[in-house]
């Protein structure tokens, strides 16, 4: 009886107790870390070479310029996965207005493409980026600066791309093989899109969409029909940000672009900033020769100036990144240190852009110096994932912010803001 008594009344406490459900307890999110501390102002090493850019923000901001501000970031995985570019471009065309999409590989390039703003569905249309570049290094014909091998075409092929809202586009650049074409389907209406020329080798021609186009589909004319880019922008001011990237990508990769391929496209896309953002995976190269990367930085540099001679440059030094296993562990469980080459790396693109007169952002500075992936890593709402490589969703909002918020920084400086 006493222990049916002390039941009922566990169970009479359970009935009239008040309950509280963790849906009660409001979400607090995390407070971010402040930008770190660089030897470059504001995160920002000669600021001053990136007067093309700033000029062409000034006359947007003054109605005195009707066509975007165009970025291209070339890069690695970080640029890939368009999160950090995806944030620095949600900053500027906040700013600036929305220029449009701007450049996407002609397909679906690996599984698990997302690309912010546009949704990307290849039918019977099948390629894959370009195998990455061996030490010895070389060009790979008609491979263009999205890094695209041709593609293999099946029954009926198709590429659909379909706009967010409001991210439509009334104009598409494609650059492709001369000699054949594709069809450009908008509704029901079929619309040719002619690459045919008197020359051969890559040709870039223009098509105006429906305005405000969201969503359309491309599709071959012939077998031998080839597309290395598609660039889709708005008409009016603003700012596009092309993110082209390849996931494990080296500046050797950049070296291997089909030079034919990559003049075309940068006299087509007249980029105001060249953003090129390499160093990870050289950094974890254990055997890198230092000599050998400079002189690949300073040509590939030297080329990018010869391609496109109007454009703004800036390098982005190497990240912080940690490796399993490197000497000197510094990670709270004593594994993980940076691997030795990443340092020779991000010295090495600080001085070539010194030396050579383009801008340089601290990448690893900013987001706090030495080791910081693993403090990153490690939060309670991480900012880095568990390779200590690759930023988290919240990561890249994070240090894309700050990226942005230093070019803007830079930017009301050049104008003489707060002198």
């Amino acid at each position: 009886m006493r222990r049916a008594a002390s039941l009922a009344a566990a169970l009479l406490v359970c009935v009239t107790a008040p309950r509280v459900w963790a849906q009660e307890i409001p979400y607090q999110p995390q407070t971010q870390p402040p930008p770190g501390a660089s030897t470059c102002p504001g995160g920002l090493c000669g600021a001053e070479a990136l007067a093309p850019l700033f000029q062409a923000l000034e006359e947007t901001e003054a109605g005195a310029r009707r066509t975007p501000v165009h970025i291209v970031q070339i890069g690695d995985s970080h640029t890939a996965g368009d999160r950090i570019t995806g944030a620095v471009r949600a900053a500027l065309q906040a700013r600036f207005g929305n220029g449009g999409r701007g450049v996407l590989p002609a397909g679906a390039p690996y599984d698990g493409y997302a690309p912010y703003q546009v949704q990307v569905t290849a039918d019977g249309w099948i390629n894959r980026t370009a195998p990455l570049t061996p030490r010895g290094g070389f060009q790979r014909a008609e491979v263009g600066l999205t890094g695209v091998g041709a593609p293999a075409y099946g029954r009926a092929p198709a590429l659909t791309l379909t706009f967010d809202p409001g991210a439509g586009a009334d104009l598409l650049r494609l650059c492709g093989r001369a000699g054949q074409g594709f069809d450009i389907v908008l509704g029901k209406a079929l619309v040719p899109f002619d690459l045919r020329s008197q020359r051969a080798g890559p040709v870039c021609e223009r098509h105006r969409l429906l305005m405000g186009t969201e969503r359309l589909e491309v599709r071959p004319a012939g077998p031998q029909a080839l597309a290395y880019s598609l660039m889709f922008e708005r008409d009016g001011p603003g700012v596009i940000l092309s993110n082209l990237g390849v996931v494990g990508a080296t500046l050797r990769d950049l070296a291997a672009r089909d030079e034919a391929v990559a003049a075309a496209e940068l006299a087509e896309w007249a980029p105001a900033l060249i953003i090129v953002a390499f160093g990870t995976n050289e950094g974890f190269e254990g055997d890198l020769n230092p000599a050998t990367y400079e002189a690949l930085l300073r040509q590939q540099i030297a080329r990018l100036k010869r391609l496109s001679p109007g454009s703004a440059l800036m390098i982005l030094g190497a990240p912080d990144a940690l490796r399993t296993g490197a000497a000197g562990p510094c990670s709270a469980d004593g594994r993980r240190a940076p691997p030795p080459s990443l340092a020779v790396v991000r010295n090495l693109q600080r001085r070539v852009a010194a030396d050579m007169g383009v801008a340089y952002w601290d990448w690893q500075g900013r987001m706090g110096g030495d080791c910081v992936s693993d403090r990153l890593a490690t939060m309670a709402e991480p900012l880095m994932r568990g390779d200590r490589v690759h930023f988290t969703s919240a990561g890249a909002d994070w240090i894309g912010g700050i990226m942005a918020a230093d070019l803007m920084a830079a930017y009301a400086a050049w104008k003489g803001e707060g002198a």
